[in-house]
């Protein structure tokens, strides 16, 4: 099975930018967006073979999720934990025959690190919805985490240490999740790929310099480990300022 995440900071805007061309290129079995920034209503395109799925946030023109997928689901559900967390459309959660798949995207702590709190918060609750669908049956949990986890995850570690996405806090939940049984597909393989990013600023011709974070993921259940074939960062597809990332499953 082949999936794909992408953050695309903005549905709409990408669909000028290629975006059906790259659905059809990429032959992907299911995938999976956030920042979508729109409301159901707003959707106005089809995707041949493919279901579509959608959570929006509350407030229009802001965060989002998708999930794309040719695969029909058992189930979808949407969102996640207590009322606080269910008004930003920031969790899908589609139940496959052998796993689930949770597309995400994780809160920004935002400048001075004033959102970490509740940033705090959200980490916990995820975990523990992720513990508990682990009890059912495997997790894959995809998307925008907002954490660089290690200092080879981002390019200059030392200048961003109490940045958004790159706290002690931040990475430290990153270290609970993995070690409550789950497993960074990505560095599964590619243990010490340097230079690997999968988000650039728009500023200061980052990606044209590879100046970037490695925030987007593919985070699967332990059990799911050995059937990791293929986990890629596609730098070289434009339209956003993420670029997807990709996860082969053996059958």
């Amino acid at each position: 099975m082949k999936l794909v995440s992408w953050n695309v900071n903005g549905l709409r805007a990408v669909l000028g930018k290629g975006f059906l061309d790259f659905c059809a290129g990429i032959d992907a079995d299911v995938i999976s967006l956030q920042e979508t920034k729109l409301q159901p209503e707003q959707v106005n395109f089809t995707i041949d073979g493919y279901e579509m799925f959608f959570n929006s946030a509350d407030k229009k023109g802001y965060s989002g999720t998708a999930v794309i997928t040719r695969v029909r689901p058992l189930s979808v559900t949407f969102d996640h934990g207590e009322e606080v967390h269910r008004h930003e459309g920031r969790i899908i959660t589609a139940e496959y025959e052998d796993f689930y798949l949770v597309c995400c995207y994780t809160p920004n702590s935002q400048d001075e690190l004033k959102r970490l709190s509740y940033r705090m918060e959200w980490e916990d609750s995820l975990r523990e919805y992720l513990c508990e669908l682990d009890k059912v049956k495997p997790v894959i949990l995809c998307g925008d985490l907002n954490v660089a986890h290690e200092e080879i995850d981002l390019k200059n570690p030392k200048t961003n240490h109490f940045s958004a996405g790159f706290s002690d806090e931040e990475r430290g939940k990153m270290t609970e999740l993995l070690a409550a049984g789950f497993v960074d597909s990505f560095r599964a393989l590619w243990p010490d790929r340097t230079d690997a990013y999968s988000w650039w600023s728009y500023r200061m011709k980052a990606r044209e310099r590879n100046v970037g974070w490695r925030i987007d993921y593919f985070i699967v259940s332990e059990r799911l480990r050995s059937r990791i074939k293929r986990a890629e960062i596609l730098h070289e597809i434009m339209g956003s300022d993420h670029c997807p990332v990709l996860l082969e499953l053996t059958d």
